[in-house]
């Protein structure tokens, strides 16, 4: 089945990230939370020269949406663009590194540009095949509800069916993601969500929980299904009886039920969907075959994502980011082999 044009609406902050394997005792020094996501305060901000002076470093397209994205349309082999990206980036060299890069991929990108602030990085620490991530948001925190509303990107919002945001965008526009929930709501297609870091379930419930109500796909790993449990009392550290409680919390779309989808990891994915839980295996990789797992959550929403929009059940679309996942992790960053494999899932 051939995909639509634009049929996927994404908006998160859009990231330069900037790649290097370096020792433990630099992330231990800069307090990043091996296989997490934090967002770089003062302390931090020496980190991204540190990186580009001691070691070599790789620059790579990133932010957790935009990769979801790239992934995406890797999967759809699409000679035109299936996903269209908002968000925004600096009037600089990184930001047009960046445009050309994923241009280059296949993916449509409406950025707003800030002409006074650099484009958003992202120190990439890796160790042992583990990754910390250190998210210095630069332009992308710029991003404004008046590019939201132009004419462009009402097209784009218009012309797709299926929607993904992560929850790192809620720390820029919450009135954004909202706005993109309430037309899914209102014209019945599908919203999709990924709880996306600890911080953001700590520090950002308030409007977090104003969006799960809108939410018909919810993602997220293990250490945040369980923290997101913590957040709702719900008295289980068990990630796959969070997975089915989380699918039964309040939906405004009484359509079509909730799914969720948590990751492990190399363990079973856990989907909850009205109440209950079913458990799908994962391929195990070898560990000498993987390079990072910088990109792992997020191209497993994507290989998710490019059968769902296909109509594929969801075990279907779970396997399909099984093996988007395990592919990428081969591979330094988020970056893939030239087309996906689709005889493997």
């Amino acid at each position: 089945m051939s995909v639509p044009q634009g049929v996927l609406y994404g908006m998160c902050n859009p990231l330069l990230d900037i790649s290097a394997v370096v020792p433990k005792e630099l992330i231990e020094k800069y307090e990043a939370p091996l296989g997490g996501a934090i967002l770089a305060e003062e302390k931090h901000m020496p980190i991204y020269e540190e990186i580009v002076k001691n070691y070599p470093v790789k620059y790579i397209p990133g932010g957790a949406t935009q990769n979801v994205m790239r992934v995406f349309q890797w999967m759809n082999q699409a000679s035109y663009p299936t996903a269209v990206f908002v968000g925004c980036v600096g009037n600089d060299e990184f930001g047009k590194i960046m445009k050309e890069n994923v241009t280059k991929d296949g993916l449509q990108v409406i950025y707003r540009i800030d002409e006074e602030t650099p484009t958003g990085t992202c120190a990439v620490l890796v160790n042992n095949n583990e990754r910390a991530l250190i998210a210095n948001l630069g332009a992308a925190n710029k991003y404004k509800h008046d590019h939201f509303l132009s004419e462009e990107v009402q097209k784009a919002l218009n012309n797709a069916q299926f929607y993904y945001i992560s929850g790192f965008f809620l720390t820029v526009s919450p009135e954004s993601v909202l706005a993109v929930a309430e037309h899914a709501l209102q014209n019945n297609k599908v919203f999709s969500f990924n709880l996306s870091a600890l911080f953001i379930i700590n520090f950002f419930n308030e409007v977090l929980m104003k969006v799960i109500p809108y939410t018909d796909y919810l993602f997220g790993n293990e250490d945040e299904a369980k923290e997101f449990a913590k957040t709702l009392k719900l008295d289980t550290t068990d990630v796959g009886e969070i997975a089915a409680k989380v699918s039964l919390l309040e939906k405004k779309n009484d359509k079509r039920k909730r799914y969720v989808v948590f990751t492990q990891g190399p363990d079973d994915v856990c989907i909850g969907y009205d109440g209950k839980c079913t458990k799908i295996p994962v391929k195990k990789i070898p560990k000498e075959q993987i390079v990072d797992t910088n990109g792992a959550g997020d191209s497993f929403v994507g290989g998710f994502l490019s059968f769902l929009v296909q109509g594929k059940p969801v075990e279907e679309c779970v396997k399909a980011g099984i093996y988007s996942s395990s592919t990428i992790i081969q591979y330094e960053g988020c970056t893939y082999p030239e087309k996906p494999d689709l005889s493997q899932i």
